[in-house]
């Protein structure tokens, strides 16, 4: 069976406080959008398990992978047989764009087709939760305004379809973990909610990342990238999750793209 797990976008996102576990609670809407990796899962008979991947390097052991141990955690509550996971990667790591989180999703989503395990959404929400924060998201893979630490969903009104997304991912790693350290709690001046019921061009100024402050001092190669985007037209655009991913809206048409040398782009229709 094969699958295209799909990156997301943040519009907005306001870490708004810091538990005694040293999580931080956050409010962000996640979007997804059609930029996506390829997975596959066949059923490997009598043979062993086999994970193994292609395109983008990944680093790390395999059984570090989030499709392994999305399949290990199934496969140890549910005792299914050994299957081969092959994962194509497109969508760059520490970028912010929820590739790996998307991975894992897809994997239980997969095997719960496969094997047909009756699983509903929310049972498979509670094991991708597991894996990560925003794990969960990939499940229903819908527009949501996320709190909590990123895994507490609520549905929202907001349709962009139609608008033309730029996705520029530069040759640079973002740690979250650091970029989590470096980040002040605040709570936002403005709700989320309110500026996306405006248009996004009354979105510029209003609907923030509190991560940009912080990772534009340490990068300031990636703010040059957002501000390079407004130059070609966009409406709004902003850096998704801690980075290092930022896009652009833009209403009537993809601009030209060779400003961007050095750097993965994505463009596409919302």
């Amino acid at each position: 069976m094969l699958a295209f797990p799909n990156a997301k976008i943040n519009l907005g996102l306001n870490v708004t406080g810091i538990r005694s576990n040293g999580f931080h609670d956050i409010e962000t809407v996640l979007l997804p959008v059609p930029f996506s990796d390829m997975l596959e899962v066949i059923f490997n008979g009598n043979q062993p398990f086999e994970f193994s991947h292609s395109g983008l390097s990944i680093p790390g052991r395999p059984e570090e992978n989030l499709c392994f141990r999305a399949f290990s955690l199934i496969q140890k509550d549910l005792r299914i047989p050994d299957v081969k996971i092959h994962l194509h990667k497109i969508i760059p790591m520490g970028a912010g764009l929820g590739g790996g989180s998307a991975d894992a999703s897809f994997t239980i989503k997969l095997l719960n087709e496969c094997f047909s395990l009756g699983l509903s959404a929310t049972q498979m929400r509670r094991y991708a939760t597991k894996l990560g924060s925003d794990c969960a998201f990939f499940i229903e893979n819908k527009t949501v305004f996320a709190t909590g630490v990123g895994d507490q969903f609520e549905s929202i009104d907001l349709n962009l379809s139609g608008w033309f997304l730029v996705i520029v991912i530069p040759a640079i790693h973002v740690s979250t973990a650091d970029a989590y350290k470096a980040v002040t709690v605040k709570k936002p001046f403005e709700n989320i909610r309110t500026i996306l019921s405006a248009q996004p061009a009354d979105w510029k100024g209003r609907l923030e990342n509190d991560f940009e402050r912080s990772v534009f001092l340490l990068y300031p190669e990636i703010l040059q990238l957002k501000e390079q985007l407004y130059r070609l037209g966009a409406v709004y655009a902003s850096m998704s999750g801690s980075g290092s991913a930022v896009y652009g809206l833009f209403k009537d048409a993809l601009p030209e793209l060779m400003a961007f040398k050095g750097s993965t782009v994505w463009k596409g229709r919302l």
